[in-house]
């Protein structure tokens, strides 16, 4: 089955309250390889957070699969095809990454297939991020915002519903200072439906 996973970064934030020069960061967080990009970038600050949101994204995509969550960056690692496309390997699977750069934010979308598939995405503010998928959601299936529910699997991972119609088949939120972003794909039958 298809994943997909978001990560977002506040560069603002992430320059006031993240120091990625101290003392054991980089080791702690990125293999020898990246350390390598990242210390050898035009922009080492923008290698370290675009490394950083893919292997976020990449494990979100991956603990929505086994439905658990565990703590090791290291062994997510990151790879550049180009500036914006990337892969994520963990153990023996690929991860392919998109990351967007702007002035205020980074974000990434990594999916679990090299294939095109189609998702829905959108960055907005944190306090409203749940608000902003339930109206993406009710746009393209016609459904009112307010009968279409989150629900959250054991690792936290959003799954929408409009009564007992599981409308998304992989869904990710992020947020990160004043950012907020989602991902999804819809389940088979809404797509047939709806375009």
């Amino acid at each position: 089955m298809p994943n997909i996973g978001n990560d977002i970064v506040d560069l603002n934030l992430a320059k006031t309250q993240s120091n990625w020069k101290r003392k054991g960061f980089l080791e702690k967080q990125f293999t020898k390889n990246e350390q390598e990009i990242i210390l050898n970038a035009n922009d080492s600050f923008l290698q370290v957070w675009q490394f950083w949101s893919m292997k976020e994204a990449a494990y979100k995509c991956y603990t929505q699969k086994i439905e658990k969550r565990f703590f090791a960056p290291k062994k997510f690692e990151c790879s550049l095809i180009s500036k914006d496309t990337g892969m994520v390997v963990f153990e023996d699977i690929t991860f392919y990454t998109t990351t967007v750069i702007k002035e205020f934010y980074l974000h990434t979308i990594a999916k679990n297939q090299q294939k095109k598939i189609a998702n829905f995405f959108n960055i907005g503010f944190q306090k409203t991020i749940d608000n902003d998928v339930k109206s993406k959601l009710a746009e393209i299936t016609g459904f009112l915002p307010k009968k279409i529910e989150k629900r959250k699997s054991s690792i936290g991972a959003p799954t929408y519903y409009y009564n007992e119609k599981k409308l998304t088949k992989s869904c990710s939120i992020s947020h990160h200072g004043n950012f907020g972003a989602f991902t999804f794909t819809l389940e088979n039958e809404f797509k047939r439906s709806t375009f």
